[in-house]
């Protein structure tokens, strides 16, 4: 079956003592609260990801992973990171397709596919992050944006390399606006990510995918949401910046 999984998004947030106290905050209520082997996924800044992942590095339970990378694999790039460079930080996970990638830097679909082969390519595993504009959810058109996104941007992957992969539907209208999709939006969308999964890789492939919900997921809904049959944990933004609502979110894991 699929892991449960919580990952904190901590966006273009912290500086390098801010980082350094989260970290500590979070490891030591996790061990004062938290005994069963829970999965985290922390993102922070390129800036922090050596240092971080030196913090966390002992913990079987947090692992360390980036916000973005080029789909290049190296060479006259000014400013880009490249998957390689990530892994050699001990990254194990990048996100890709996030909506604010997307939104403000243009991203679509085929170059994200080819930032999915360079993270796989580099040893560590994509986030794939999918999801809908508010627009195209009042017009109806939400399940065939999902479905586009899916199929322009990762289902060109083999069934071994689509193994590696964890996705994330983060209704765009949802994030930061305080607005989270029902429950029964929520499950809606992840059982058709699933079923998609399931008609493209085989049922088995679609049950061992995690599916996080990405949409203003906080500590006040997450125990509702982590309930649903399809979700399987959460991408979590700006709750990801608090200790206590974090290890919050994490303790609603079923």
């Amino acid at each position: 079956m699929a892991r449960k999984i919580v990952a904190g998004n901590w966006k273009m947030n912290l500086l390098r003592d801010e980082a350094f106290s989260l970290v500590a905050e979070i490891t030591g209520m996790l061990n004062d609260e938290e005994s069963r082997p829970v999965k985290i996924i922390l993102f922070p800044s390129f800036i922090h990801l050596g240092a971080i992942h030196q913090l966390v590095a002992s913990d079987a339970r947090i692992a360390v992973g980036a916000q973005n990378c080029s789909d290049k694999a190296s060479g006259a790039y000014t400013g880009e990171v490249s998957a390689a460079m990530l892994s050699s930080y001990g990254c194990k996970y990048v996100l890709v397709g996030h909506s604010e990638r997307r939104q403000y830097y243009g991203e679509d679909n085929v170059l994200l596919a080819e930032k999915i082969n360079s993270i796989l390519h580099a040893g560590m595993r994509p986030l794939y992050c999918v999801g809908e504009q508010l627009e195209e959810r009042k017009s109806g058109k939400h399940f065939d944006v999902v479905r586009s996104q899916l199929e322009e941007g990762i289902f060109h992957l083999s069934p071994s390399a689509f193994g590696k992969c964890i996705l994330a539907y983060e209704p765009v209208w949802a994030i930061g606006t305080g607005l989270t999709a029902s429950p029964a939006e929520a499950q809606e969308m992840h059982a058709f990510i699933r079923q998609r999964i399931a008609e493209k890789y085989g049922q088995e492939a679609a049950e061992n995918t995690s599916i996080l919900y990405g949409g203003s997921c906080n500590d006040q809904n997450a125990r509702e949401l982590f309930s649903l049959p399809d979700v399987d944990g959460g991408l979590i933004g700006g709750a990801s910046l608090k200790s206590r609502s974090f290890v919050n979110i994490v303790k609603a894991l079923p």
